[in-house]
């Protein structure tokens, strides 16, 4: 699952079993966003998380910064969902 590039910001869902196993993985990911103190904007519904990321502060754009809490979350999710 790669992440998609629309309108200026890193985009992906992910789905999981239900939904506690989405809120499990949503507590995961913001212990690591707050270690890296980037902060996604996201959504959940049920099973299905969707995340947006894109640094606010250098206006709106992706950055480094989306990039390293992308990978990360991509480990969390393979590391304890997958």
């Amino acid at each position: 699952m790669d992440w998609k590039v629309e309108d200026n910001q890193l985009r992906k869902e992910f789905r999981f079993s239900d939904f506690k196993a989405a809120m499990a993985f949503m507590q995961l990911v913001a212990f690591e966003a707050e270690f890296l103190g980037h902060h996604p904007e996201w959504t959940n519904v049920y099973n299905t998380v969707r995340i947006r990321l894109y640094t606010h502060d250098a206006g709106n754009v992706i950055t480094d910064r989306d990039h390293r809490l992308a990978d990360a979350i991509d480990r969390i999710y393979t590391d304890y969902f997958a």
